[in-house]
Parts: structure tokens; sequence; C-alpha cells
């Protein structure tokens, strides 16, 4: 007869480098699991020094000090009689290694190197870790000094192998093996392995969860057994956000799920099953022997898990809730007083200013539900400490300043849109006039060249036209960081605050932006999503916090407003400006990126796509068009600023879409393809 077990799996929210933090949330963790009853302790890969250390774990600091809290998790009473499994970086033979370490009662028992190593997208870790390529093969580690003080170990198995106790053999998989199409589970589950748990540091994407969840399912739904997950949770120094989703699937079925976007650093779940059976055929795996049980005697009436239905949230709830988090990590992190946005009334600054008030809104939650911490970094924030937020318009108002910057080209409806919306979330709102600074720089321009430049509506040229553009946009910039330094100091307040960033990822994919103007912030939170998802977010901010100012914002054409108005009234539209929509820019952005194409393998698609709405002859237009503005534009990648990673076609410069920026922008070979099969195509396909 099965015994029953139970487990626990966690999502933290580690910081980079932040050992004495990672180190607090690691044992707080490991204590809710020994109170709930756990005798296994699953954490996110990494967890001791941070996932994302980068070039630091070139550095010996690096791995000394994950060595030094590894000693005083062994040393700590906390982590007595329950298997902790932790993750660090470790030195083999002079290699670097991604690393689970899983100890018990002061001793280690075993080391276990990632295998299959995460090395697509925004991950590089072949830059920092070399993979064990030693299949069911395990050498001796020889364990630092002040180790061996602990442990009383000198040596301790390192490799592919898996930890049999006296009831039950647990596996590991480190993230991304998971992913692979030889995920070490399903040797292991051949060989009779029963638990298998996954350490990751896995970042959100928007609709990416459901491919997480499936492969977690599969993982057990052939062979059973038993799946622990545990990801990190937060923003720990960069562009991603890690989305927890802690789950535990029994033959095939979530039978717990954690939440994929919170505040608290911690959380912490536990399962309570019976122990299963794989179908073992073979015996393949080296295997740790510890005299060790995870079920007890007394089980009877402990009662189990039964499956559950996941809940996914939508894209709109995703936006509403991951930039968010993302958000608050970084200004509690930063030690700034709050965020200034540039708000224009438009739907991406309006999208920008949505995802605060939500951030304000997820802080009173919160707060409402006892979390200390949060209280804590919240009165830390405002500068009071008997604060206490009772509702997040009243929150908004403290942390959030908006700022509408007008120019002589503005319309009263756009600075209407961003009075009613800064009313409607409870935002600190300015209302400025850009235009004395605008005629003092064109003054000084003028004085050294006798020349006035003219916009294009009074006869000037097309040169004239964007370097008058480009003054205005770039003046809000510097407008931006002053009121940011300074706002705050002539309220009679400490602290500055962080200018918030507002392009979105469309937007960047063309260079539809002026280099250096609103869009150079301290951190963009839309940076990685597109307009049209932006709009459903919007959509979605009405009915969830009925920000009413929102419908009119939806409901004007977008534009810069960098041109003159005529009549009073907007001239100047994106889509026309940019020579094609929004809904075309994603489309294309997605082939450039995620399908791998250049321009003539996206003509090649996208005449089939379009067909019933452009001809091939307009489909070329669109593809060249596209190309002649992206590679133009390419080098303002290079100074973008820092985004939420949320989309799998960011054009981010930094480490996920690697490019030149300086392109022969003629793109002579690759146009002259498209147009031969276009003039190879039948004279009907060409009119359809």
């Amino acid at each position: 007869m099965g015994r029953k077990v139970t487990l626990a799996t966690c999502s933290l929210n580690q910081w980079a480098l932040d050992f004495e933090g990672n180190l607090e949330r690691i044992l707080k963790s490991i204590e809710i699991a020994k109170t709930n009853g756990a005798k296994y302790r699953l954490g996110p890969e990494l967890e001791i020094c941070g996932y994302g250390c980068a070039d630091h774990f070139y550095e010996s600091d690096t791995l000394l000090h994950s060595f030094q809290v590894l000693k005083k998790l062994l040393e700590s009473p906390i982590t007595k009689d329950i298997i902790c499994d932790v993750g660090m970086p470790i030195m083999h033979h002079n290699v670097r290694y991604n690393c689970r370490v899983l100890f018990l009662n002061r001793k280690i028992l075993l080391i276990r190197p990632k295998m299959l190593m995460a090395n697509h997208g925004i991950y590089r870790e072949v830059r920092w870790f070399s993979p064990w390529n030693q299949l069911r093969k395990v050498e001796e580690y020889f364990l630092p000094r002040m180790i061996q003080e602990v442990t009383g170990q000198n040596t301790v198995p390192i490799g592919d192998c898996v930890l049999s106790t006296k009831d039950t053999c647990i596996g590991t998989e480190i993230c991304a093996e998971l992913w692979n199409p030889r995920s070490p589970h399903i040797e292991m589950g051949l060989d009779g392995v029963e638990i298998f748990t996954n350490s990751s540091a896995s970042h959100h994407e928007l609709r990416k969860a459901d491919q997480r969840v499936n492969l977690i399912k599969s993982a057990t739904s052939k062979s059973g057994g038993i799946y622990l997950y545990a990801n990190q949770r937060g923003c720990d120094g960069d562009r991603v956000y890690y989305d927890g989703c802690a789950m535990v699937a029994i033959n095939g079925d979530i039978v717990a799920q954690g939440a994929q976007f919170s505040l608290n650093d911690v959380v912490c779940m536990d399962v309570k099953r019976d122990r299963l059976s794989s179908k073992c055929t073979c015996k393949l795996v080296f295997r740790v022997k510890v005299d060790f049980s995870l079920s007890t005697g007394d089980d009877l009436y402990l009662p189990t898990h039964q499956p559950i239905t996941w809940h996914f949230h939508t894209p709109e709830e995703e936006i509403s809730l991951g930039p968010a988090c993302w958000l608050w990590d970084y200004l509690r992190r930063s030690g700034q007083a709050g965020f200034l946005l540039p708000l224009s009334g438009g739907v991406d600054s309006s999208s920008t200013a949505c995802i605060v008030h939500s951030m304000c809104v997820l802080l009173c939650q919160t707060v409402q539900d006892g979390n200390k911490q949060v209280l804590e970094d919240i009165r830390r924030v405002v500068g009071d400490d008997s604060y206490c937020p009772q509702h997040a318009k009243e929150l908004c108002g403290r942390i959030f300043t908006t700022c509408y910057m007008a120019s002589e080209n503005s319309s009263e409806d756009t600075r209407n849109r961003a009075k009613d919306l800064a009313n409607q979330i409870g935002s600190t709102h300015m209302s400025i006039n850009i235009d004395m600074a605008v005629e003092g720089i064109l003054g000084i321009f003028s004085a050294v060249t006798g020349r006035w430049p003219q916009f294009r509506a009074n006869g000037g040229s097309h040169r004239e036209n964007l370097a008058l553009q480009n003054v205005q946009a770039r003046v809000r910039m510097v407008l931006a960081y002053l009121f940011a330094q300074l706002s705050l100091w002539a309220r009679g307040k400490p602290g500055g605050l962080l200018v918030l960033g507002s392009a979105n990822v469309d937007e960047s994919l063309t260079g539809y932006f002026t280099k250096y103007d609103c869009s150079s912030a301290d951190i963009n939170p839309i940076g990685g999503i597109s307009k049209t998802d932006l709009k459903s977010f919007l959509l979605y901010c009405v009915e969830q916090f009925q920000l009413t100012a929102l419908r009119g914002i939806l409901a004007a054409p977008p534009t810069a407003e960098l041109e003159p108005l005529t009549d009073g009234q907007v001239s100047q539209t994106d889509e026309v400006d940019m020579g094609m929509t929004y809904s075309e820019l994603s489309v294309i952005g997605r082939l450039r990126k995620i399908s791998k194409c250049g321009p003539f393998s996206m003509f090649c698609k996208l005449i089939h796509m379009w067909k019933d709405a452009l001809s091939p002859t307009e489909v070329a237009q669109k593809v060249k068009h596209f190309f002649r503005m992206y590679s133009v534009n390419r080098h303002k990648m290079t100074t973008v600023t820092p985004s939420y990673h949320a989309e799998s076609y960011s054009p981010d410069d930094n480490r996920f879409d690697l490019r030149p920026f300086l392109y022969n922008t003629r793109w002579s070979w690759q146009f002259r393809c498209i147009d031969n099969q276009v003039c190879q195509m039948p004279a009907n396909a060409s009119e359809q």
C-alpha cells in the first residue's frame, strides 16, 4: 500500500546579488513548508544569488557569497528534518555549472548540474554556464572548507543522479530541460522515479502560461508520477518579470496552482498525495540513497489534493497585472519616491497611466490582506511611517505625477482627455506649455544660421518639418526629467520620481518616435506590448476600474500632435505617417521575429495572408516600406528605454533581438527578388 507524502514548492521574489534578502526569503519559504508538514521543499532556479546576475556570474565573489549563504542554510535550525532543494552556481573542475543542491540535516545529499541550457530568446546561459554533458555519470565534488566544517563531508556526488529515500525516488529537472524534446523526466520516469521537480526562472510573456501548464501536465500523463514546479517571481533587476505560477501535477492533472501575479515576496504551497508508482522498465539513473522518509506511518486520514481546473488570465488581465507588479518591484528597490508620466491623452500614455493605477489597486488589496512587508515598502516610498493606504486613487496621488505638455500644435481635446483621466485615477496632474522652450531653442539656431525653419504646412521642406517636430519632442523629454527631479522638492517633499515611457512595441519596430524624446525614460511598462493589445486593455480598464475617460481616448485617432492644427483640429495621424495600420504592423512584426522572415520570405507569406485585401503589388509595397522604415530607424533601438518584455516579437536590442543598426536601406537584392516574383505571378492573381 502506498504512503502519503507532503511536498512543498514555492515562488520567491529574489533579487540579483541580494544575498541577504534572498537568504531571508528562502528560509521563510522553508519555514512555511515545515509548518504545513512538508518533508521536501523545492525553490526557484539559482535562488541563492538570483537568476539575473548576468556577467556577475563570472566573478568569484558570486560563487563565494553563494556558498556563504548555503552555509547559513545548512546551519539554520529551520532546515532541520526537511529535504531542501536550492539553486546556486558551482565551479567544478574549473567549469561553472548552474546547479541544484539537495541537503538534509546539515548534510549535502547531491549536486545536480543543469544539463540542457536555455540559450534562446532573452536567455544566454551558455555565456556563463556549461551544460553537464555526461549522461548518467556522477563524479565527486570537493566541498569548500567552510562547508566541510559544517557538514563533516569532504566530497559529495555531482552529476546526473536522483535521490532515493526509504519510500520513494525524486528526480530533478531545471527550467529549460522541461521544454526540451529529450527532457530528463522521460528516462527518469522509465527508471522508476515517482516525484519529478522543476526549478525555473521562467519569464512572463502574453499568452504563454498555457504552454507551461501543458508541458507540466504532459510530463506525468504517460508514465505517471508527481511533478512539482517552482518559479521565480518579480523583477530581479532587468527587463523581464518572472511570473511565479508554482504548481503541482499528478498523473497529468493539475492539483495545486499558485498565483501568476502577486506582490507577496514568498508564496509557498504544499500538496498531500498518495505516493504513485511510475511505469518502471529499466535501471538507468544513478541513485543517491538517503536514510529518510517523506511519508509517515500515521497518514490514513491525511487528505489528498484533487484535480483542479487551471484559471488562465486573459491578455488584458495579464497587461493589467504583470507590468504593474514589475513597476512596483522597480520602484521599491530603486529607492525613488514615485513615477512621473508625460500624459498626452493618447492610447499609449493612457495605457501606462492605467498600469500605474492597477499597481495602486494591487497594493491596496495586498495591504488589506495583511501583508506587512508591502505596507512597510509603501511607507518608505511615500516617506511617511504612519501612512496606510485606504484607496487606490488616494495612493496614486501620493506616488504618481502626470504632466500634459502642450504646444501650439496641441488640441483642447487631448488636453481635456489627459485631465479627465488624471482626475479619475487620482494622479497629481500638471498642465504646462512648452512653446517658450521651443522658441528659445529655435532662436539659438536662427541667431547662428540666420534661418528660421518652417512646418511643411507653412511652406517648409520635409527636413524642416521633421526637425521642428523633433525639437518639440525632445524638449518634452528634458522637461520630464526636470520635473521628475524637482517637483517633489517644490512641494516640500523628499525624493525624486522615475520617468515612465509610453512607446509601444510596434512604434519601436518601425522607429516611429523621436530619438531622445518622451520615449526616453527610466523604464517603459508598455514597450513590449502591441497597439492592438493596448486598445483591448483600455477597454478592459473602462469596465474593471470604471475609467470612463478612456472611451474618448479610444475613439480618437492616434496622433503625435507635432504638426500645426487645421482649424483647431488634428491633421496628423500615426497610421498615415507610418504608411500602414497598427494591425498590419503587428502581423509584420511577428513574421520578422517569430517566423524569422526577411523581406522576400515575408512577401511570400503575406501574399497569401492578405490576398483578400491587397494585391501582390500592394503587398510588395507594404513590405518594402516597412523594411525601409525599420532599417533607417534601427539605430534608435540602441538607446531605447528599458521596457517590460511581454511580446515574442519585441525588437529590444539589449539581448532579445540582436541586429545591426547600420543597414543598406535600399535592400536592392532583396527587393529585386520581390519585384521578380510579382512579375512572374499570373495577371489575375495581381488583381485579387
